[in-house]
């Protein structure tokens, strides 16, 4: 996604302004245009999950187009914008998924994530995916800022500059942010054991 070159950039931010408007035909424009990207992102947040996942990375981006279709058009300014949008949308998905899993196996061999080792949550162990987004929506609750920011870092793999320009916000604020929240997670996840 840090590849993208202001030409890139352009066609896309345009089909965003379209949609914003009212053209639906433009979100059909777009998703040629991102798609590899999504389906990259896709990859990345299925990398993390266990090995015999259910969902592939093709399926993730479909059901994400599909919600993201279902909806009145959120104001996106950007390319980037537009990724941090899609990112949250298959971190919902898979959550969905692993409470569907962990409702028909009724806790069993729940859905795991490893965590990368720069979230350094419990020595990078594999981590429940629904413990980790119930610690997510606490941070929210405490930090709405450092929950975005764990969201585009860790789930999507946006680098702190691209994180900054999808926030809003300085790459220093980011940084600070991130290690303030990568702490926070480590002691709350390294407490918690699947229910």
């Amino acid at each position: 996604m840090g590849d993208a070159s202001p030409r890139t950039n352009r066609p896309v931010t345009a089909l965003l302004a379209r949609w914003r408007a009212g053209e639906d035909d433009a979100l059909e424009s777009l998703i040629p245009l991102v798609y590899d990207e999504l389906r990259s992102l896709a990859q990345h947040y299925l990398r993390r999950e266990r090995s015999n996942h259910t969902l592939q990375s093709t399926a993730l981006v479909h059901e994400a187009y599909v919600r993201l279709a279902g909806t009145d058009p959120p104001t996106l300014q950007n390319r980037s914008h537009f990724f941090g949008v899609a990112a949250r949308l298959m971190r919902e998905i898979l959550v969905d998924h692993a409470r569907a899993q962990h409702a028909a196996k009724r806790g069993g061999d729940a859905c795991t994530l490893a965590l990368d080792e720069a979230l350094n949550v419990a020595g990078g162990a594999n981590v429940d995916v629904l413990l980790l987004d119930d610690a997510l929506k606490e941070l929210a609750q405490l930090d709405d800022r450092q929950s975005r920011i764990v969201e585009l870092r860790f789930f999507t793999g946006l680098s702190i500059d691209e994180t900054a320009d999808v926030m809003g916000v300085s790459a220093a604020t980011v940084s600070r942010e991130w290690t303030t929240a990568r702490a926070w997670l480590h002691r709350e996840l390294s407490g918690r054991s699947p229910a």
